[in-house]
């Protein structure tokens, strides 16, 4: 559990020297190493190689920066020109499959959840890079396995980072709801987002298509009562009584949270947190990273927690994976790799996780020890959550179906159309079957 009050000893001893160090690799010595880098690589792009590469906007300023200059650096010593665009989580897919349906116009992307397993006949086989980053950093997390490899055992991208979808809350607002403490089941999450909403400071979470927000936390909700989709066999079992309850369990916390949630997108929740509107919500670590910069006071009144456990008795998260994949129509498939590997080197990688200040996660378990993680406590809850995460295809494969259900708000119009009152009960579990069973046919 994860007291209120944070550990101002903690902060102030928690490797902030060694932190320091990691975040200040100079130009010059990025450069540096990339060139040596270049030299000794198994991949060896092709002459004259530009690489488009399509990545989600992104919500840390300085990771941004950090990344940028590993770009730069990847160019200088490889002369391979990369070409970096940007587009918000919802507009990553479209953009992704058009590319796809047409053979042109990108060379890789970067994107959420199962974009690979999306495009599954569309991806290069990256087994070589994914093997031989395993085997110098400490081996892939369980879920990186998921997202990672296709039916077959190949490798059709690269889990990069994750983003932690953990509870941000105002401590003073919780301990003036009285808890002293940040619940630890669904039923005391309940009491405390009532208890919130009497108070003036409610809490709230995307219910609509918000492709972070709404897909991660519901499918907790979802998962936590023992529901889910599919079965192991990929057999659609949605219409059961555990779907019931999570659907009456979120419609009390959604009658409970601050008007307008149902037409939210990834950035709201944000907004109105750093306002003062909202005192609980799920998000990555990008509001708290904010706040340090531009609301001190919000910053100072805030932590993290995990998920609460419902019913079902364990963790079950759901979280934000970001996976690299490299389109097969590409001209210069060495290059990408090349550039997918040099990303992952501790030299860049390392300062680059200590740039997004505790918004990326690895699925490498060589970063465990990122001085990220112990630098500021309120940070700590995200270190584990590549390796803490369920994949959208929850007890089912990670395929093309499970990934077209989460692309598609399956899920997330379920709960939607049950606590904005569009279905009642049974018919909100009915559409979600109906759809289901389109898809897993």
């Amino acid at each position: 559990m994860d007291k209120f009050t944070p550990n101002r000893r903690a902060l102030l001893k928690g490797g902030a020297s060694v932190l320091a160090g990691a975040a200040t690799l100079s130009a010059d010595q990025l450069l540096g190493f990339a060139k040596a880098w270049a030299q000794t690589t198994q991949w060896k792009p092709e002459k004259g190689a530009k690489i488009n590469l399509l990545r989600w906007k992104r919500f840390v300023e300085a990771e941004d920066k950090a990344f940028m200059d590993i770009i730069a650096a990847f160019t200088k010593a490889t002369g391979v020109e990369v070409n970096v665009s940007n587009e918000s989580y919802d507009d990553i897919q479209p953009k992704a499959s058009v590319a796809a349906n047409t053979g042109q116009g990108l060379d890789m992307v970067w994107g959420l959840y199962s974009l690979p397993h999306l495009l599954p006949t569309k991806c290069i086989d990256v087994t070589d890079v994914a093997d031989y980053l395993g085997k110098k950093y400490g081996g892939w997390a369980d879920s990186a396995n998921a997202y990672g490899k296709n039916k077959a055992g190949k490798w059709i991208g690269i889990p990069v980072a994750c983003t932690g979808a953990l509870m941000n809350y105002r401590i003073s607002s919780c301990e003036k709801a009285g808890f002293k403490e940040f619940p630890k089941d669904t039923a005391g999450f309940l009491e405390l987002v009532k208890a919130l909403n009497k108070n003036g400071t409610p809490a709230g979470m995307a219910i609509g298509h918000a492709s972070g927000d709404a897909n991660t936390w519901l499918h907790w909700a979802l998962w936590t009562h023992g529901g889910y989709l599919v079965d192991k066999n990929d057999k659609v079992i949605i219409n059961s009584p555990e779907t019931a309850k999570a659907l009456e369990y979120v419609k009390a916390l959604y009658d409970n949270f601050i008007p307008g949630t149902a037409s939210w997108n990834d950035s709201s929740n944000n907004k109105a947190f750093l306002a003062g509107q909202l005192h609980v919500t799920c998000n990555g670590i990008s509001v708290y990273v904010t706040a340090k910069r531009e609301n001190k006071a919000v910053a100072e009144d805030m932590n993290h927690a995990y998920m609460p456990i419902g019913p079902a008795g364990k963790p079950t998260e759901l979280h934000l994976p970001f996976t690299m994949m490299t389109f097969n129509f590409t001209k210069f498939p060495q290059a990408c790799k090349a550039l997918t590997a040099f990303m992952m080197e501790a030299d860049q990688f390392n300062p680059w996780l200590v740039s997004a200040s505790g918004y990326l996660s690895p699925f490498l378990n060589g970063y465990d020890n990122n001085p990220v993680w112990t630098s500021d406590p309120k940070n700590t809850v995200y270190r584990d959550v590549a390796k803490r995460t369920l994949t959208p295809g929850g007890l089912g494969t990670l395929g093309e179906n499970a990934a077209a259900a989460i692309a598609d708000f399956l899920v997330v119009d379920m709960f939607a159309n049950y606590c904005t009152g569009r279905e009642d009960l049974k018919g909100s579990i009915a559409f979600a079957e109906r759809q289901a069973k389109r898809l897993y046919r």
